[in-house]
């Protein structure tokens, strides 16, 4: 089983009027508290085409590292300001299968 990372895939849904606010919010955070906490390997954010939503894909070194990264005070107080733009459904998976070209 292929298996090198904890992956942290969040789906938010939100208001298309919305989309670049939530995006701008993520962004920063990743930038001001993600990229400093333990485990973070890496984040991209993914746009629907549509506005209504926004996948965050996320690799962390193990499944404690993301629950710590939740832990967090910082991030404790970057939750209500996503939840204020959209809702959220979150999952820690590992991957399976990659293939690259």
């Amino acid at each position: 089983m292929f298996n090198e990372s904890a992956i942290l895939i969040n789906l938010l849904k939100v208001k298309p009027e919305e989309q670049d606010a939530l995006i701008a919010l993520l962004k920063q955070t990743t930038d001001t508290v993600i990229r400093t906490l333990n485990g973070w390997k890496t984040t991209r954010l993914i746009a629907a085409e549509d506005g209504a939503s926004v996948v965050i894909y996320s690799e962390w070194e193990t499944p404690e590292a993301v629950e710590a990264m939740r832990r967090d005070p910082r991030m404790q107080a970057y939750f209500p300001k996503v939840l204020d733009l959209a809702s959220l459904d979150s999952t820690v998976d590992s991957a399976v299968f990659s293939e690259t070209r």
